[in-house]
């Protein structure tokens, strides 16, 4: 009962409800299935047969979820249609924006930093046998002509026109709106590949869950359901701007791991006044003479400089000499400068603050592991590997479900650890 107060369903019922006075009359109690959905997650009942036999027999658990006394139990296919109805709405995405403001405005999210990361869970579609491809014709050797180069740069502008958002390169997600994003994202079942902590690949047919969580307060704060197939990098900007935007929450930080290592992660960061503190991806670049790996300036016996301040005025790092040049007897000889000083936006993907290889940019990092433990929660406490449904559009009801249940759990928790914190110091 503490988790269905937290949770306003009142878009989910509207999204359900009849919108025409004509036709037969509703039956069903909806505001109880929704809530009956809810329980078959938070209690861990794996199936909707499953979720009909606890509400038949279970006396208690049919009333708590809302069900009168006079009200015939819904069958598989009513709770089956319900959940159609919902895959064509965003009314989950709603309330899960309204319980995640009513957390700031109660103080309960005051993070100044969100990790982003994601996870991967299974479709309960089976994968199609590939396609036979046909052979491919074999380029023609040489330079193109006139002509013929004219006609292949048409072509690569058609192709490019013709390419969806999520398939073009990640800067050109800096220019759309959210509504665009979150719209236009790929939902189809397809094969994802990524590499588990041995480094070995690990196959799965279905999608991704991308989340951007509040490293202390570990509440969700933006969530996004994929296809197995699409980039983390390009998952990132939705929900990063969706933290700016649909909740106007200031966040100093970013903190993603090094698949997010693009420059127009940075810029969308820097676009909202944050610091992107992102695992650095070399990606076969070479190193920088003079640089060192931290990309920090190096003497002339490449000992690195000392990082001393930044300028946010001018978004300047300083860096002074290192400790080694007191007894290097180049200390006094004009190769070796005193100061180096450097413009951050030169390269917003190389130069961050703090610095990278910092004490404090690593404490930053380290605290990316909220994000992990999330993901954790959500497949061990509330099913989100326990896709019961097909196609991507239903699926996408059952992820919204999941993290709206943990999020209305987290508040319903701090609430009642607050209640108990006034009642110890009334007493």
């Amino acid at each position: 009962e503490a988790i269905f107060s937290e949770i306003d369903i009142d878009p989910l019922i509207y999204a359900v409800s009849k919108k025409s006075i004509y036709g037969a009359p509703t039956s069903l109690n909806y505001p109880a299935m929704i809530y009956g959905c809810i329980a078959r997650i938070h209690e861990g009942i794996p199936t909707i047969k499953k979720l009909v036999q606890r509400l038949k027999n279970d006396l208690i658990f049919r009333l708590d979820c809302g069900f009168l006394l006079s009200d015939n139990v819904p069958s598989e296919s009513s709770f089956s249609r319900l959940i159609h109805l919902l895959s064509k709405s965003n009314a989950i995405e709603k309330s899960q924006n309204t319980l995640v403001r009513q957390a700031i405005q109660e103080g309960f999210i005051k993070d100044d930093m969100a990790a982003v990361d994601v996870t991967h869970f299974e479709a309960r579609d089976r994968a199609k046998a590939s396609e036979k491809k046909e052979p491919i014709e074999p380029k023609k050797r040489g330079r193109k002509s006139k002509k013929e180069r004219e006609q292949w740069l048409k072509e690569q502008v058609e192709q490019e026109a013709g390419r969806t958002l999520y398939e073009k390169e990640i800067a050109h997600q800096l220019s759309a709106s959210l509504d665009e994003l979150r719209s236009e994202v790929p939902l189809t079942p397809t094969w994802g590949i990524k590499k588990n902590s041995e480094r070995k690949n690990v196959a799965w047919f279905g999608y991704k869950a991308h989340l951007a969580v509040g490293t202390q307060s570990q509440y969700i704060l933006q969530t996004l359901m994929s296809s197995a197939s699409l980039s983390d990098g390009k998952g990132a900007i939705p929900l990063i701007k969706g933290i700016h935007e649909t909740l106007h929450l200031t966040i100093r930080y970013g903190l993603l791991d090094a698949g997010y290592d693009f420059k127009a992660i940075y810029q969308q960061l820097h676009n909202m006044n944050a610091q992107g503190i992102i695992a650095y991806n070399p990606r076969n670049e070479q190193e920088v003479e003079g640089f060192d790996g931290n990309f920090s300036p190096t003497c002339v016996r490449e000992h690195s400089y000392q990082y001393d301040s930044y300028d946010s005025a001018y978004h300047r790092l300083k860096y002074t000499r290192p400790k080694e040049c007191k007894e290097c007897p180049l200390a006094n000889d004009t190769l070796c400068q005193k100061v180096y000083k450097i413009k951050r936006l030169v390269d917003i993907r190389k130069y961050v603050e703090p610095v990278r290889g910092s004490q404090k940019w690593k404490t930053l990092y380290k605290q990316r592991t909220s994000v992990e433990r999330v993901n954790a929660y959500l497949k061990e406490y509330f099913q989100l590997n326990n896709v019961r449904h097909r196609s991507g559009k239903v699926a996408k009801v059952h992820f919204d479900l999941v993290t709206l249940i943990y999020n209305g759990t987290k508040l319903a928790i701090d609430r009642m650890n607050r209640k108990v914190l006034q009642n110890s110091i009334a007493v």
